[in-house]
């Protein structure tokens, strides 16, 4: 079960662009990481460029709500806009491992998270609060190839 962006509908309130339901393949917070149905997620400046990561496979991103959109930025290009990008990875990982919860399907497919862990392992709680979460869904996955979840 793919992260679908009627997930983010929900949880971000401010977006813009086409509002079809579309799954995401890959969620990563850098532009140069390979993101094939990819959900960029702009930490800060280190993250890249909006349009490496569309030029990369992004097919979406979360903008910080504060920062101007480039203007190269199609308009039909979904963007969902927050005022905390550490705060929306958060949030993003959590509803994903609760959406994951009680699946029986072992073949299922499912989003692919990248994160550049210098960002988001730093010692502040809410990163340790990610890197708990991210780990927890990363084991859920690999019981989930190796057929026991």
């Amino acid at each position: 079960m793919y992260l679908a962006s009627k997930d983010m509908a929900d949880l971000f309130n401010d977006q813009r662009g086409i509002n079809d339901d579309f799954s995401f393949y890959t969620v990563t917070d850098k532009a140069s990481f390979s993101q094939p149905m990819g959900l960029f997620v702009r930490l800060n400046e280190d993250s890249g460029e909006l349009l490496e990561a569309i030029a990369n496979g992004a097919i979406a991103a979360v903008w910080d709500a504060e920062e101007m959109l480039p203007q190269y930025t199609p308009n039909y290009f979904p963007v969902f806009f927050t005022n905390d990008s550490a705060e929306a990875i958060k949030e993003i990982i959590k509803l994903y491992n609760e959406k994951l919860d009680g699946e029986t399907n072992s073949k299922m497919e499912i989003t692919n998270f990248k994160f550049s862990n210098k960002k988001l392992l730093n010692k502040n709680k809410q990163s340790y609060d990610i890197a708990v979460i991210l780990e927890k869904l990363t084991n859920k996955m690999a019981l989930n190839k190796d057929g026991r979840g």
